[in-house]
């Protein structure tokens, strides 16, 4: 079997889990700051944090055992834009809300038959493509022209390194101690600790994170037909799958089509075999106008942020990217703006 096959097989796999584990857990950043900002419950903030913990310490494994490099993804360009990974991160948060979660979350959703998630996913695809390809792009790119800056690191990693330490122990340096604060801050809740499926769903979740990076960076590492090196993120995949479904003779799969495919296909599974499966609409022209806003804002945010809450939030951070943090940093911002302060987004009042 051909490395682009495995790849593509790999990334279905790695996608039904995830379907089946995003419905069951209800995993989702925004789910978990509004818990943890306004409804009081932490533990899936705890579950989140868990995840990141988990895929730093995974990944960073595999890029220090010379199994993977993570210099090849986009994460760990030289040159980026800390203003425009930080605007999109804005961007993509507050759409977040707006649409009541991010794209992984409306697929997981669309899996259980909720139809209002159709519409984040076909407006986000085509927000996505305008800014990566189309009428919005041109500004994009002079944007990021604009702003970019070449910074002497690119990472926590190499920050270290500036310092005098050896590569070697600036990567373990930095992954330990992320790694062990961000799994103190998750088992220091009581709750959390009493909650075994929320610590699963993190520890796996975590785990698909690297699992991506495995497939795309040692699977698909052929000399002669490469394969990009990346892991989770929706936003660009969830636009390049409405684009094969329309246009597939003049496309290829690729790894993120079929994790998109993957993540549907394991949460309608999921949904049909636990009987959670139930069509569910919107309630209000208003309530379909709001979410397709937000919609509309993580498919721009997300592609300014070169990802979303999962691939910048999970698959960014695994590589300790210094522009990755300041887009997660944009992502919660926004995320806490729409769920707190003067420009929260009201709830809907009821019919």
């Amino acid at each position: 079997m051909e490395s682009t096959q495995l790849v593509i097989l790999a990334g279905l796999a790695i996608g039904l889990v995830y379907g089946a584990v995003g419905l069951l857990s209800g995993f989702c950043l925004m789910s978990s700051m509004r818990g943890f900002l306004a409804e009081g419950d932490v533990r899936l903030v705890r579950t989140y944090a868990l995840a990141i913990a988990v895929a730093i310490a995974a990944s960073q494994f595999l890029a220090s055992s010379g199994t993977v490099d993570l210099g090849k993804s986009i994460y760990l360009q030289q040159s980026f834009s800390p203003a425009v990974l930080f605007l999109g991160g804005l961007l993509f948060g507050y759409g977040m809300v707006l649409s009541n979660g991010c794209g992984s979350r409306a697929l997981v959703l669309l899996g259980r038959g909720n139809l209002r998630s159709f519409v984040v996913v076909i407006v986000l695809a085509i927000a996505a493509q305008m800014t990566l390809k189309g009428l919005i792009a041109p500004a994009r790119i002079a944007l990021v022209q604009a702003t970019q800056v070449t910074a002497p690191a690119n990472s926590l990693p190499s920050l270290l390194a500036t310092l005098g330490f050896t590569e070697s122990l600036s990567r373990a340096l930095a992954a330990a101690a992320t790694t062990v604060a961000l799994s103190l801050f998750a088992f220091a809740h009581p709750a959390f600790r009493r909650s075994p499926g929320q610590v699963v769903a993190g520890i796996i979740v975590g785990l698909l994170v690297a699992g991506g990076w495995l497939a795309t960076g040692y699977l698909g590492a052929d000399d002669f037909n490469p394969v990009p090196v990346t892991s989770l993120t929706f936003v660009a995949p969830i636009a390049d799958s409405l684009q094969y479904a329309m246009l597939s003779t003049g496309l290829t799969l690729n790894f993120g089509i079929a994790t998109v495919a993957g993540v549907f296909a394991g949460s309608l599974v999921t949904a049909l075999a636990t009987g959670r499966f139930k069509l569910e609409g919107y309630s209000s022209p208003r309530h379909m106008l709001r979410s397709g806003t937000g919609a509309a804002l993580m498919g721009i945010g997300g592609v300014m942020a070169f990802g979303c809450s999962i691939g910048q939030g999970l698959t960014g951070v695994s590589t300790l990217a210094l522009g990755s943090f300041v887009a997660v940093a944009g992502i919660l911002l926004g995320t806490a703006a729409g769920l707190r302060g003067f420009l929260r987004v009201q709830p809907l009042a009821v019919a």
